[in-house]
């Protein structure tokens, strides 16, 4: 799930691309989308390297790689060219999706009620991905089955897809299942989901340093992101993993 604007960045950068070979400039990306500062480009650019869309390459000026497009766009990509502390060890459960649709719930009521297998039904927001709160994601005519060892009493909780590979060395993987814990206010160090800026959300490792809070990749690819503490809002904490194969 792509934000508008990440999506009009994405097919511009293509587009030239395929037209030039040579990506455009952050001014002409800036004034192909109406947008008053470049800032506000580099975090088009770094969502969308987040996410698998695109890559840059090291070591050459305005050297972006679009690796693929949204499954609703019509066009082809350009050809794609082809270990941290507090690694996070996933507790996996294979083929763990369920694909029966529940009753619908509001997405405020975050209590999961027992399956009939033991497990613990968990509401399905969807894709984690930019541009879009947590509470807009929601699809709540889903939900998935958790062992209820992974999940505590008395707390909330819910399911997102994970999509990118930004938290690899973690053992997340894109298209991994992982189960959140709702809360706002997370353990320094622990992967949480964080709400950037009222618009962006992401899965990351929560680092608070004095007046600052940093976002953490867990793969050398991404860099880490710095935010001052009123830009960033924790949305929940990570709890568990799902992996189908």
């Amino acid at each position: 799930m792509l934000t508008r604007k990440q999506h009009q960045l994405l097919i511009f950068i293509n587009e030239r691309l395929n037209a030039t070979g040579v990506a455009p400039s952050f001014d002409e990306m800036k004034e192909a989308l109406g947008l008053k500062s470049k800032s506000g480009i580099h975090r088009l650019i770094s969502g969308l390297e987040e996410r698998g869309f695109i890559r840059r390459l090291a070591h050459r000026a305005r050297a972006l790689e679009v690796l693929r497009l949204p499954e609703d766009t019509g066009v082809g990509a350009t050809p794609a060219a082809a270990e941290k502390p507090d690694r996070f060890d996933p507790h996996v459960i294979e083929g763990g999706r369920d694909t029966n649709v529940s009753p619908i719930i509001a997405p405020s009521e975050m209590t999961s009620p027992a399956s009939s297998s033991g497990d613990v039904d968990v509401p399905f927001l969807g894709k984690i991905a930019a541009g879009t709160p947590i509470e807009a994601l929601s699809d709540p005519t889903r939900h998935i089955a958790v062992p209820p060892s992974m999940l505590g009493r008395g707390e909330n909780f819910y399911c997102l897809e994970v999509e990118g590979d930004s938290m690899i060395n973690a053992g997340i993987l894109d298209g991994d299942t992982v189960v959140i814990k709702r809360t706002d206010n997370a353990e320094n160090g622990s992967i949480v989901v964080a709400l950037v800026e009222g618009h962006e959300v992401t899965l990351k490792r929560l680092r608070k340093r004095n007046n600052s809070v940093a976002l953490e990749a867990e793969n050398p690819a991404y860099e880490t992101r710095i935010f001052g503490p009123d830009q960033v809002a924790v949305q929940g904490e990570l709890v568990g993993l799902l992996r189908q194969y």
